[in-house]
């Protein structure tokens, strides 16, 4: 029976050579090329951006007005990792076997997006991997670190540490392995353009170096600060009580 069942699954999946990824000649199962335009996608993409960031503010601003500047814009950062991190990345993880196919919105931005790096409608097991970590670990937690600033909850700081490293690890291993693949195995994944590598693959991962970087600093020195004022109170309460001992 197993004889009969293989070729069928065999001949359900179409290697297309014939597109516009780097390297040209890698395969992509099934592929489709995508039926709306370049500039509908990136604008449907970072209007949910804008969306996300005017809902976030507008709620912050009503239920917690007093919440420091910096607060507010790190809840911001959180809310739209999150979001990113949980819905985008989480659907490329569930979807990453029918990729090149797929025609719905994700689908298509994921394919515009493989132009900067097409391990991406491969299948790749790092990327694949890295990705479900980061939707599946970091992008809850984002929430939850989220919710705890507004509360100034004692675990805020060790837990936005745990999500900040892990963010920028992450984001280093992913640059680290096309870098390989690319000085070393002499394979690029991503197209030569401005758009394509600087801006798609530099740029818009880049953004998880920079305010990971600032929130992970801000937690350190807080946490430095607070075991530093413990200390002084320890050493202030054993000086108090050795001079009441003398008396």
């Amino acid at each position: 029976m197993d004889s009969v069942v293989l070729p069928a699954l065999n001949t359900s999946k179409q290697l297309i050579t014939e597109h516009l990824y780097y390297p040209l000649e890698v395969a992509i199962p099934n592929y489709l090329v995508n039926e709306w335009s370049v500039p509908f996608l990136l604008t449907i993409f970072f209007g949910g951006v804008a969306a996300i960031f005017v809902a976030t503010a507008t709620l912050i601003n009503i239920t917690h007005p007093y919440l420091p500047a910096s607060e507010k814009a790190a809840i911001w950062w959180l809310i739209l990792s999150g979001a990113i991190h949980l819905f985008f990345e989480g659907y490329f993880s569930l979807n990453h076997f029918q990729m090149g196919s797929a025609q719905d919105l994700f689908g298509q931005l994921w394919k515009e997006y493989a132009f900067s790096d097409s391990r991406y409608l491969t299948s790749d097991p790092f990327v694949l991997c890295m990705e479900t970590v980061t939707a599946f670990t970091w992008g809850p937690l984002c929430f939850v670190v989220a919710g705890m600033v507004t509360t100034n909850h004692a675990l805020r700081h060790p837990l936005q540490i745990i999500v900040c490293v892990g963010q920028i690890y992450g984001l280093i291993l992913y640059y680290a392995t096309s870098m390989f693949d690319h000085y070393y195995q002499g394979i690029s994944y991503s197209r030569p353009e401005f758009l394509y590598f600087w801006f798609y693959y530099f740029f818009m991962n880049f953004i998880w170096m920079v305010f990971p970087g600032l929130l992970l600093v801000s937690s350190v020195r807080t946490i430095a600060k607070a075991f530093t004022t413990l200390e002084k109170i320890n050493r202030k309460r054993y000086a108090n009580g050795s001079a009441k001992k003398c008396l």
